[in-house]
């Protein structure tokens, strides 16, 4: 079942195309991975998708619902949480205070409450099982700025976890990571594979193609290959490519 698609998407910037007949469908607990070159038109299409950017022509609809153009925050509120390439963390927070703030009771109460709800055993509580769940179980008192680079990757996935989303959009999860890192957020994902739709846009060909159910490439602002792992392999353009060279 197609939870959250993509229709026909163009994205100018005055005179230049930067997206064109961009399209694409995920469906619900499936992985989706999202690869191309630099200077491909990824984070512009994420940008798009996620509601940063409002596309020139094209339409965006998720469980149906068409929520093209709409703001950001109005898109989370459907369901639609994201990551980012640079880390988008508040480092002062402690990494239990960073997850409540995007609690959907902390949120209906707003953000402005959050030291007057910060006590409230019931959020701590939902706020240290989400730091569970991605592997930071016993870490909820220590600082944002003071964790490893790994933990702070660990945390904002879990910051995005935390509004329950239907689709989580994760950009570039392991920029920055060493080999150890990067493998263990391989694990995290995986075990949140089936639990909700996952797309990711990452430039480690061997990280996604063992994680993705599918795979679509974009190219001079267009999707020029969809498949799953083992048929792009086969694919003689990812082939004869650099992205294939990578895998």
């Amino acid at each position: 079942m197609v939870l959250f698609e993509a229709e026909n998407l163009q994205m100018r910037f005055g005179d230049r195309t930067v997206l064109e007949n961009v399209t694409l469908s995920f469906g619900a607990g499936k992985l989706y991975g999202i690869m191309g070159p630099n200077g491909a038109g990824k984070t512009t299409c994420f940008n798009v998708l996620t509601g940063r950017y409002r596309p020139t022509r094209g339409r965006v609809r998720i469980d149906g619902e068409d929520i093209t153009g709409l703001p950001p925050h109005l898109i989370a509120r459907k369901g639609v949480s994201r990551s980012f390439q640079i880390m988008n963390l508040f480092n002062d927070f402690t990494a239990r205070d960073n997850v409540m703030t995007a609690l959907p009771e902390m949120r209906a109460r707003s953000f402005e409450t959050r030291r007057a709800v910060a006590s409230d055993a019931k959020l701590a509580d939902a706020a240290e099982a989400v730091l569970a769940r991605v592997g930071l179980a016993g870490k909820g008192d220590v600082r944002a700025k003071n964790l490893s680079y790994g933990d702070r990757r660990a945390l904002e996935i879990g910051v995005a976890l935390a509004a329950a989303p239907r689709v989580l959009f994760l950009d570039e999860p392991t920029s920055g990571l060493g080999s150890d890192g990067t493998a263990r957020l391989a694990g995290l994902i995986g075990t949140l594979k089936g639990q909700l739709t996952i797309v990711v846009i990452e430039h480690d060909m061997p990280f996604l193609f063992g994680l993705a159910d599918e795979i679509s490439v974009i190219h001079w602002g267009q999707v020029i290959a969809q498949g799953t792992p083992g048929e792009l392999r086969a694919n003689d353009w990812v082939r004869r490519s650099n992205l294939g060279k990578l895998q």
